[in-house]
């Protein structure tokens, strides 16, 4: 399966152990505020996913749907701070399994985990509040049927919360990325393009925010920093030659970051 080659190594959890041991941390007295460093593989890390978060106004009365949630940063951070009931999906065993041994570790219950098709929930109808698709879409070929699923299962007034990369100016883009290690697995477009799907699938926009230049002077400013043994490197081959190369698309506009939020008609 495609996505699973670019993601699965089969040592996603134990090299986050070790890294947590190396570090010294407990792994018997994990919070966390520990994993905060490590579990957030999307740009702008956590700083993203608090803006985001903070736009779509969760509360602890939500019901949220991570959607594409890798190894459950986004759930964790959810959870932890606003209480609310998080369920994270992500196609990815190797991801699912690693998010719930670390949900265990850090003493999460909220979650609830599940491997499955972002394109093909195994949910209900307006079974959440809110969802939460970060840096996803550029993985699915399909995006009409993600939105359209997005939009089933929100409840009448729910958020769609959209943390993403684009297609910028047009020319070739260095390989390997984060989320593709050659360009048959990217399935970037356009953001106008985006912002069409969403609003076909039946939503209406609130917000829809041009981030790149944020989101390249984030970058390079991460790539400044001194080594650390926690970090993305952990767990995602090849990570500091993705992140350059990120970084890169981003200052040259070859790709473009977008936050959006939409909501379902009440």
């Amino acid at each position: 399966m495609e996505l699973e080659t670019q993601y699965s190594t089969g040592l996603s959890q134990p090299a986050i152990e070790q890294a947590l041991v190396a570090a010294g941390k407990d792994l018997d007295h994990l919070v966390a505020a520990d994993l905060a460093v490590l579990e957030d593989f999307h740009t702008m890390g956590r700083l993203a996913t608090g803006g985001l978060a903070d736009l779509a106004k969760i509360t602890a009365d939500d019901a949220v749907l991570d959607a594409g949630s890798g190894i459950g940063g986004t759930a964790r951070f959810l959870a932890d701070r606003y209480g609310c009931h998080v369920t994270a999906v992500d196609l990815t065993d190797e991801y699912c399994r690693t998010a719930q041994r670390l949900n265990d570790l850090v003493g999460l219950t909220g979650i609830a985990v599940h491997q499955g098709d972002v394109t093909r929930l195994p949910f209900p109808d307006a079974a959440f509040t809110a969802v939460f698709s970060q840096h996803v879409q550029m993985n699915v070929a399909d995006k009409a049927a993600l939105y359209r699923e997005a939009r089933r299962v929100l409840a009448p007034g729910g958020r769609l919360a959209i943390w993403d990369i684009t297609a910028g100016e047009p020319g070739p883009l260095p390989y390997p990325l984060p989320w593709a290690d050659r360009a048959e697995f990217s399935h970037l477009v356009p953001a106008d393009g985006l912002r069409e799907t969403v609003t076909a699938a039946g939503f209406t926009l609130e917000d829809w925010t041009d981030l790149t230049a944020t989101a390249a002077e984030v970058m390079q400013a991460f790539l400044a920093l001194p080594p650390n043994p926690l970090g993305l490197h952990t767990f995602v081959a090849d990570f500091p030659a993705k992140a350059a190369n990120l970084a890169q698309a981003l200052s040259s506009g070859r790709v473009r970051a977008i936050r959006g939020l939409a909501r379902v008609a009440p």
